[in-house]
């Protein structure tokens, strides 16, 4: 049993010996201070706290102020502060030290410029490739009349909703900055709006796709009496309402730029 405990005494080992050399060493530069010292009468004694600061020998009844450690348990603080440990009259030094001024450094994790332009260039190459594929079956919807029935008739107009939507994201994304949208212009609310009206139609008419589904299942002699008006009011028309409802209570160009 003795040979599987010898790794656990060695690290045992290695681990005093690391921490007795790093108290070595500051008691080192605690004795280089005191050798610089000419302080005579009653005094406190070098010494070093828990934390790991040196304090010099400091005539009895002084306040001594040591600046703050640039590191304690692997955390970096700010050494412009200081730490203030006062040596009492009988030549003392009191329990512990101020630390209340060393505050430990947040590193706050910055947005690369580089992954932001990357993200960008993603953004505007799937809305690109998305407008492509969106363009070509808006084609083949507009040329082959045979397969014209309301079923694709919806279809055709959610293809166009996608449409529009993408094309007023890229207007948007071309025009807009923070400048026109703190000013209010005109020309911004009317990009912003039209934006938000696409955007709302694409769910409205999704909407519709799914009422039209669900009639041909549930219903399904009943699709016969749908009319094309009527998912024309659902996804274009009561698409403008809510758009409208939401410009009344909005003032501003009710769009965060960048998204």
């Amino acid at each position: 049993m003795l040979p599987d405990r010898i790794p656990s005494i060695l690290l045992v080992q290695v681990i005093t010996a690391g921490v007795s050399l790093a108290l070595t060493s500051i008691q080192d530069q605690c004795e280089n201070l005191q050798n610089t010292s000419n302080i005579t009468g009653l005094a406190c004694n070098i010494s070093t706290d828990m934390i790991g600061t040196c304090w010099p020998r400091t005539p009895a009844g002084q306040l001594v102020a040591r600046p703050c450690p640039e590191y304690f348990q692997g955390v970096q603080y700010n050494t412009t502060g200081n730490v203030y440990r006062e040596c009492h009259l009988n030549g003392s030094w009191a329990e512990r030290g101020d630390y209340t001024q060393c505050q430990e450094i947040l590193k706050q994790e910055k947005k690369s410029k580089v992954h932001y332009h990357i993200a960008i260039v993603i953004n505007f190459l799937g809305h690109s490739i998305s407008l492509c594929a969106l363009l070509m079956a808006f084609t083949l919807f507009l040329r082959l009349r045979s397969i014209r029935c309301l079923r694709n008739i919806i279809h055709w107009n959610l293809i166009t909703a996608f449409i529009l939507r993408n094309i007023t994201w890229f207007v948007m994304q071309l025009t807009l900055n923070h400048e026109a949208h703190d000013s209010n212009v005109v020309w911004c609310r009317l990009v912003t709006i039209a934006h938000n009206y696409f955007y709302v139609t694409n769910f409205f008419w999704m909407f519709g796709e799914g009422c039209y589904l669900h009639t041909a299942i549930v219903l399904t002699y009943s699709t016969d009496k749908l009319r094309k008006w009527m998912f024309i009011c659902i996804g274009w028309c009561e698409s403008w309402w809510r758009v409208r409802n939401d410009k009344k209570n909005n003032k501003k160009g009710f769009f965060p730029i960048g998204q």
